[in-house]
């Protein structure tokens, strides 16, 4: 089965309150950073207390740098090292071989070291990937409209092209997003996903979605082993004190960033 820390909180020490946790799943690789922030440790105020990393938010711009300087000094990165896009919830991909910021892209991929490739999300989901054979990496911003457009599957398969990335070679990370008891949404989205990531709560006559369990199948459809995924255990909506929640916080919160690259 897929790797879940929900009993192994090892990475995450809620007493600590660190800047992020690392996914376990990439732990036997020292050259490969990757890590998911979290709002803890920052110098942002309300509502974007504390480690608010997103410019798209009404956050002053200062706060916002200070924040990116000191979760990427925490991974032993530069910020200039940071390669990004503005997300639109779309499926299309940039291949990135410098760092920097671009418009219009959802997933990033790069087998370039000292690149830290950065994704950042308030309830969708981020997916770290890892090519170990290949030493090619991505970061997937995965929304619900992605989620169903299949841009795992087709950042996958971007990188097979690329980098000829096959799944066996992969470790995958399914991140911290808003969870399948949250998730509730009108008929229109509920009826673009497949009956397996969806289900009716008749109690409260909606429909709810599981966007982890969604883009988990677009991983081992592309042939990567359950035992080489994991699937954070973490709630941006249940554990809303240690993540932002677009929905939870409606609208007027930070952003996360997870970030994937080989030193």
């Amino acid at each position: 089965m897929p790797i879940s820390l929900s009993n192994n909180l090892s990475h995450f020490n809620t007493i600590m309150r660190p800047l992020f946790r690392k996914p376990a799943i990439f732990e036997p690789f020292p050259h490969l950073i990757a890590a998911e922030s979290t709002r803890h440790g920052g110098v942002s105020p309300a509502p974007f207390y504390a480690l608010n990393l997103g410019k798209s938010t009404t956050d002053n711009p200062e706060n916002v740098a200070e924040n990116r300087r000191r979760f990427c000094a925490a991974l032993d990165f530069e910020t200039t090292q940071l390669a990004w896009s503005k997300q639109v919830h779309g499926t299309e991909i940039r291949h990135v071989t410098c760092p920097g910021g671009a418009a219009g892209f959802d997933a990033l991929i790069s087998a370039e070291p000292g690149i830290l490739l950065a994704v950042s999300v308030a309830d969708c989901t981020p997916i770290l990937v890892y090519d170990a054979k290949n030493r090619a990496v991505a970061a997937v911003h995965a929304g619900w409209r992605g989620t169903v457009e299949g841009i795992v599957s087709k950042t996958l398969l971007r990188m097979e092209s690329e980098f000829g990335t096959s799944g066996a070679d992969c470790l995958v990370y399914i991140g911290t997003c808003i969870d399948a008891c949250s998730f509730e949404v009108g008929e229109d989205v509920a009826e673009a996903f497949q009956p397996d990531f969806k289900r009716w709560d008749a109690e409260r006559q909606k429909f709810f979605v599981d966007l982890k369990k969604a883009n988990l199948a677009q991983a081992l459809d592309f042939g990567v082993p359950e035992t080489q995924l994991e699937v954070s255990p973490f709630s941006t909506v249940l554990h809303n004190e240690d993540y932002f929640s677009h929905r939870h916080e409606n609208g007027t919160t930070g952003r996360m960033m997870a970030v994937i690259g080989i030193r």
